[in-house]
């Protein structure tokens, strides 16, 4: 079993958990959005969002049939704190990022979700 250490930077270590650590500080999200705006199955949606969730960085909230990802606004672990705090820092300039950022403005869950 990987201790919490492990855990974070096991997170941190796809680019594809970045790009949905910085959409979901943005707003909180639906997975069928998070879907649309990176252009990944949903199968690789759900696999990433679980990492996210076990590793601390994000958490799940029902509403109604729906379950919304949002960054975790209050986590357990400082160091996990401490790294969403310094997201900016270190890839808030990547152009990937900023086109995600783009789309999520954009993306519609009334539309993409009802599919």
């Amino acid at each position: 079993m990987a201790d919490n250490k492990t855990k974070i930077f096991k997170a941190l270590s796809d680019a594809n958990r970045l790009r949905i650590l910085k959409i979901l500080q943005a707003r909180p999200l639906y997975a069928c959005e998070i879907k649309d705006v990176l252009n990944l199955a949903a199968s690789t949606v759900s696999k990433h969002l679980s990492i996210l969730k076990e590793s601390g960085f994000i958490v799940m909230v029902k509403e109604g049939k729906w379950i919304n990802f949002k960054i975790n606004p209050k986590p357990s672990d400082q160091r996990i704190a401490s790294i969403l705090s310094s997201l900016d820092f270190w890839i808030a300039d990547n152009d990937t990022i900023l086109n995600d950022l783009k789309k999520v403005s954009k993306v519609d869950r009334f539309q993409i979700c009802a599919k």
